[in-house]
């Protein structure tokens, strides 16, 4: 157990806030920043085809019981 309260604990700066002012970017960071959400966006993609498998099997076994 941790001495101090996990909300005491300092946050994990991100690469990128939505929203956020481009114009003080360099070129370079720009194309980091786009790597980093095209990654996510990978990432979050992969989830949701593993989940839309697992609520497909669950279907249809579900069907086979009806």
């Amino acid at each position: 157990m941790s001495i101090f309260p996990e909300d005491d604990r300092p946050k994990p700066k991100s690469v990128h806030e939505i929203g956020q002012d481009l114009s003080t970017l360099s070129l370079a960071e720009i194309d980091e920043r786009i790597a980093v959400l095209k990654a996510e966006i990978e990432r979050l993609a992969e989830a949701r085809a593993r989940k839309d498998a697992s609520r497909s099997a669950a279907d249809a076994f579900f069907r086979k019981l009806a």
